[in-house]
This record gives structure tokens, C-alpha cells and sequence, in this order.
């Protein structure tokens, strides 16, 4: 799409023109002008730059990916592709000692940068920022100056650093999955957020550059695909052979509530590891509560009074004290204090408030431990209430917060609280989040500028964080997905996903009530990756048949693809029905089922294997498979089946399995029938 077509737009209006990989622009219009260039002939959506959000090494031992891994001497031609915040390049997780230079096909740059260099491990860096506009803070550079990114890139891609850890915590060696891969960092986020037309400027650089896999752990609030620049940008990267891969958010446990779902993309949920960090508050009567954190500070058991926010209110705030958010608290009343708080913050109110700690309570204190940026402890609304009734009953009461405890967590692994949960809005039978990963406890390099809480006026500085979020799972099934490419350099986005999926270790319903809404396939399994047996796989053109059964038409789908797709009404029907490695039916409640799903498999095992369909479904539905034996004969051949669901369903939610297995390779599939939410 060029300029002059639009002529009546003055060419200072136009911020970004998008022509390597795909074609758009971002131009400054009028909502009188917005509506009418969405009107002309060739425009397939017009919709504003909206501002996204960031979703935030024992993990890999945990998934038992050890070291000594199997590799390929081909992962060092891997480049991984991260939209984020930017890179720390000095850190060591990013050294270049043992790297040849860049891979032939990398067709990227890291020239003209002010204060930053590229090696042969970062061997590409861009910053984007379509209107101009910078923060204090903001460093005008692909520099991390907020951490994120360098986090994020570390735990796809960092090298081996021993004796890392985040002041104590976390000892060991953290690495990322794939040490020996590329890095390519495209700067997209600063301190105010994500902005859709940096976002898919980045997008239309990685793939001309030529990355293997895209990373991006950032959310949106999409409506359709259209107008959701992640979804864009990974529709055209698959259409280029690269698969993206996305966090799913850190808005749960609420239904529905997944973030990034787009059919073509990879959408990760976060799974706990088995480590945790509780930090334990001793009141003056010689009680304990336990609670959660990353507590750095060392109190040394020192006693100190302890008020109530809602005792303490800052008469010039607009705020209740109770919550203790920024400027509530009146620092004469606080100062020298632990203040106990009726909410979960980042703890800059006491913190500026001149508190000595913080003591926060509410609803689910084990999603995950976070530093602070003074002592502080996070508990349960139970033992929370329990210090309030100390308080009101003693006459001078009095606390101290004890540094944090590492520990075991012998229930991991388990979906987060925070991680966002299905089903997907905009296409019910397609099951999202597809699968999950280590997301909560997780170390990895860290931008040393910035502070370790994420309070500005924490001057704690460290190499290494440890944080939680999906943002921090979206990586690791970065890496995974790289690995498997580094085995496989030919397959398709959907066929690495697929491997992903029907590998992953199956999850306990028990331990998450929302089933596959919370973990889809479940936990990501590295070893097992690379060797799915058979594959699930989708093309470009079976994604515009499910585009045209969801309400696009001819016109538009052809200035999406650029060829000459079209919709005919005969496929519409089938076409919703995706060749996807898991299986949903949504139905209206109370209503009996009867539903069949076509699918094809493509051997990638044994040249010659018989596989065997295992179901196990719940009481009162019947599941069979046609046919139940699937004989190859051939590597790379497709066989079809038919899978249908009859009967009635007796919970908002059931689940069930299909496994085609050989005798050597299990091949799983999540099956989840559900009423309409």
C-alpha cells in the first residue's frame, strides 16, 4: 500500500510504512478521516495504535532438560527473534566467546546505535517508536533499560552463567534453553507500553531479516484478529514459515480471559516450578504467618511498631489508606512502621511513605513471590485478618518480617492464579491457551539499571531477577520451539506447534479446576519435542478457508494473503474446523451432542507403524474414532480420521483424550467439551 493512492494526506502525516514482509502504514488521521480511508477499495482494516502491556534457572532441570542435552550443530543457525523492552548486551548470559559469525541468512542490522554494540550471539538490534515521543527513563537505543527484555531473551537464548543469582536467592547456573541460538532484539516497548505500530513495524523487520521464531510475551485487548497487530504480525510471519510464539496473559483465573489466541500463533500459559519463596512476619506476642516474597532486606529480627493503612490516611489523597496505595498513607503516622495493607501493590506507598516494611494481604498469596522495595511479606486474607486482631487487641503492637526462605514446592507443577484462561473468544472450538509453561519463579538475567522491584526509587541493583509471569513461560516455549526447528529446519509453524502439543505432559484437572482453560495441552515437555511421531499440520491456505468461515470475504482476504483466495460457501462449514492437535466443542447448555471432527495426521516416526487410537472419555459421553487403526506405510505420508462426540455433559467443563500410539511414540491430543460460557 503506497502514499500517493491517498493523496489527500499530507506526506509529515505518515509515521511508518510497512513494505518488506507485508503492506500497511501508521499515518496521523482524523476519526472523519479514519472512516473514510477504512471505506476505499484495497483497505482491509483501519484501527488505532493501541498501547499494549507486558506480561512478566531451575526451570529447565525442573522439566528435566538437563545440560547435556542432545543438540544439533544447526541451533547455532538458529536466530530467535524477541519483541520487548531491549537487551542488556553486557550481560554475560549474552557473551559471544565460542560464536562463528552470524548465520548466511541473517539479513538484519545493528548499525548507527548510540552506546550500544551487537556480537555473534546478539546479532541483531532495532528500537521503534512511531510517534517520537520518549520518556524520562526512556533510552533511545535497543538497551533494556527496564529489564524485561533481557529477562526474556535470556531464558530463550541466554549462554550458561554458573553462580548467578538475585543476592543469594536462586543460586546456580541459569541458561536458557537454546544457549548456542542467535538473538535478534526489536525493541517495541518502553516505559509507557507497547505500541501497535512499533509492534508491527518490528514484525515486518524480523521476518525480512530472517528469524527462525518469534518471540513476544506483550498483551493486548483484541477483538478480532484485524485489528490485533500480535495476531497480524504472526499471521504474516506464518505465512513466511516462522512461528510465533505468545504469552497468554496474566489476567486470569476468570474465564475467558486469554489475551493472545490467534489460531496460526503459539499461546502459552504459566506453570508453577518446584521452587518457592515464603517470607514469614513475627508479631510482638511471638506468632508467625507465613506468607510470599522475595525479601532481600535483613531485618535482623528487630522489632518495630506496626498501624493499619486505614489508620493511616493521607487526608490530602484521594485514595483509601487501607489499600496503601501511592501517596494514601500519611508519612508522619507510618514512618519507622510495618504498615499491614488491605491489598497486593508493588509496595512503593509505605516504601515513599517512609514505612520500615510492609505486611499485604489478599486473595491467592501462592501465584507467585515478588520483591519488593522494602521488607515486606504477602498473606492470605486468613492470616492477614488474624494480625488485624492483634493490632486492635494490643495496646503497643509490634512486628518484624524475616528475610525470605527457598524451599520445595511439592505440588508443581500447577497453572499460576494469574496466568489467563480460555476458552478462546474468538473461535470456540479452537482450544487456547495451547499449552503451558514455567512461568512463575524464574531467573534470569536482568538490565542492572533497572531496580530489582520495579520501583523507581529502589536502588537495589542486580545482573539477574527473579519474576513470574506468562511473559516468562512465553520463552521458554520460545526455546523449545527452536529446538525442535533445529532437528526439523523444514517444518512448517503449525508442525513445530503441533510436536509441542501432543508431547506435553499431561496436567491434573484436580489441581486446576478450569482444565484445559488453564493449561491446554499441558506442561511442555523439551525432550520428548522433537520426536512427536505424527503431526498435526495446517498451511496458509487452510487458515484463509477458517478466516472466510469466520466472516471475511473475498475482497478483503485478498488484500490480506495477496493472492487470489477466495471463500465459497461450501467450505465455510468445514473450514472452521482446523487440522489443530486438540480438540473443543462448545454447546448450548442442556442440549445432547453430536459432533464430528476431520482431521489428518502426518507420519514422522517410524516409516512403517501401526497406530492404535486410545479414548478415554467421561461418563455420559461416547467418543470413537474412524478409523481406530491408523498403518503407515511411508515417512511423510497423511492418513485422515473422523472423531465423534455424542451424549450429554453433566459440568461446565469436561475432559477427555485421544492418544494414537505405536508402541513407541504416544501421540496425545486434550479433548474438552464445554457449556457456553
Amino acid at each position: 500500500m503506497n502514499m500517493p493512492a491517498y493523496s489527500h494526506i499530507g506526506a509529515e502525516s505518515l509515521l511508518y510504512s510497512y513494505k518488506r514482509s507485508f503492506h500497511g502504514f501508521v499515518v496521523e488521521l482524523t476519526e472523519q478521516e479514519a472512516q473514510k480511508m477504512a471505506a476505499m477499495d484495497g483497505v482491509v482494516s483501519v484501527f488505532p495504535n493501541k498501547q499494549n502491556e507486558l506480561h512478566t534457572t531451575r526451570s529447565w532441570d525442573f522439566l528435566g532438560f538437563p545440560e547435556q542435552v542432545k543438540r544439533t550443530t544447526i541451533e547455532s543457525n538458529i536466530i530467535i527473534g524477541v519483541l520487548d523492552t531491549g537487551i542488556w548486551p553486557e550481560a554475560d548470559s549474552f557473551s559471544d566467546k565460542g560464536f562463528g559469525p552470524p548465520p548466511r541468512k541473517w539479513k538484519g542490522t545493528c548499525k548507527g546505535l548510540t552506546n550500544f554494540t551487537c556480537n555473534n550471539k546478539i546479532i541483531g538490534a532495532k528500537y521503534y517508536r512511531s510517534d517520537g515521543k520518549f520518556e524520562e527513563g526512556d533510552i533511545k537505543s535497543p538497551r533494556d533499560s527496564e529489564g524485561h527484555g533481557t529477562h526474556v531473551a535470556s531464558t530463550a537464548a541466554g549462554n550458561m552463567v554458573s553462580m548467578a543469582s538475585l543476592e543469594g536467592f536462586g543460586l546456580g547456573t541459569t541458561r536458557g534453553g537454546v544457549p548456542s541460538a542467535r538473538i535478534a532484539m526489536y525493541k517495541v516497548c518502553w516505559l509507557d507500553g507497547c505500541f501497535d505500530a512499533d509492534i508491527l513495524a518490528a514484525f515486518d523487520d524480523a521476518i525480512a531479516d530472517g528469524v527462525d521464531i518469534i518471540s513476544i510475551s506483550v498483551e493486548g485487548y483484541p477483538k478480532n484478529y484485524f485489528t490485533d497487530s500480535i495476531a497480524i504480525g504472526a499471521f504474516h510471519a506464518m505465512r513466511n514459515g516462522i512461528l510465533t510464539s505468545t504469552s497468554a496473559g496474566n489476567s486470569g483465573p476468570n474465564p475467558a480471559t486469554i489475551l493472545n489466541f490467534s489460531p496460526w500463533s503459539l499461546s502459552v500459559a504459566a506453570s508453577t516450578i518446584d521452587r518457592k519463596f515464603s517470607t514469614e512476619v513475627q508479631l510482638g506476642n511471638n506468632k508467625t504467618y507465613e506468607g510470599t516474597s522475595i525479601n532481600t532486606f535483613n531485618l535482623k529480627n528487630d522489632m518495630y511498631p506496626i498501624i493499619y493503612g486505614g489508620d493511616a490516611p493521607n487526608t490530602t489523597s484521594t485514595f483509601s489508606s487501607r489499600f496503601c496505595y501511592e501517596y494514601s498513607l500519611d508519612q508522619n503516622l507510618v514512618k519507622g512502621k510495618i504498615v499491614l495493607c488491605d491489598a497486593l501493590t508493588d509496595g512503593s506507598g509505605p516504601f515513599l511513605a517512609g514505612a520500615i516494611g510492609a505486611v499485604m494481604q489478599g486473595r491467592n498469596p501462592n501465584s507467585g513471590s515478588m520483591a519488593f522495595p522494602l521488607p515486606a511479606s504477602y498473606l492470605s486474607f486468613e492470616n492477614g485478618g488474624k494480625i488485624r486482631t492483634y493490632l486492635n487487641l494490643t495496646r503497643s503492637p509490634t512486628a518484624t518480617i524475616l528475610r525470605s526462605i527457598e524451599s520445595k514446592d511439592t505440588l508443581a507443577p500447577y497453572i499460576a492464579p494469574f496466568s489467563s484462561r480460555g476458552p478462546n473468544p474468538a473461535a470456540h472450538n479452537i482450544l487456547k491457551p495451547d499449552l503451558a509453561a514455567p512461568g512463575v519463579n524464574i531467573l534470569a538475567a536482568w538490565s542492572p539499571i533497572s531496580p530489582i522491584s520495579g520501583v523507581e526509587s529502589d536502588k537495589r541493583s542486580s545482573s539477574y531477577n527473579i519474576i513470574s509471569g506468562t511473559s516468562m513461560a512465553c520463552p521458554h516455549a520460545t526455546a523449545i520451539a527452536a529446538y525442535i526447528k533445529s532437528f526439523h529446519p523444514t517444518w512448517s509453524p503449525a508442525s513445530i506447534r503441533s510436536a509441542l502439543m501432543t508431547t506435553a505432559d499431561p496436567m491434573s484437572a484436580e489441581k486446576n479446576p478450569d482444565a484445559e482453560f488453564a493449561y491446554g495441552a499441558g506442561n511442555i515437555n523439551p525432550l520428548k519435542a522433537p520426536n512427536p511421531g505424527l503431526i498435526y499440520d495446517i498451511n496458509a491456505l487452510d487458515y484463509i478457508k477458517f478466516l472466510c468461515a469466520q466472516g471475511y470475504n473475498t475482497k478483503l482476504l485478498q488484500y490480506v494473503t495477496g493472492d487470489n483466495s477466495s471463500c465459497s460457501k461450501e467450505t465455510d462449514e468445514e473450514s472452521l474446523d482446523l487440522n489443530y492437535p486438540s480438540f473443543a466443542l462448545s454447546i448450548p447448555p442442556s442440549n445432547s451432542i453430536s459432533h464430528v471432527f476431520n482431521r489428518t495426521v502426518t507420519n514422522v516416526g517410524s516409516s512403517t507403524s501401526t497406530y492404535k487410537a486410545i479414548v478415554t472419555s467421561p461418563h455420559g459421553l461416547s467418543i470413537k474414532v474412524n478409523p481406530s487403526v491408523l498403518s503407515f506405510t511411508s515417512l511423510k505420508q497423511k492418513l485422515s480420521f473422523a472423531l465423534t462426540i455424542e451424549g450429554t455433559i453433566e459440568k461446565q467443563i469436561v475432559s477427555a483424550s485421544l492418544i494414537w500410539d505405536d508402541g513407541t511414540f504416544q501421540v496425545r491430543s486434550p479433548i474438552v467439551v464445554y457449556g457456553a460460557f
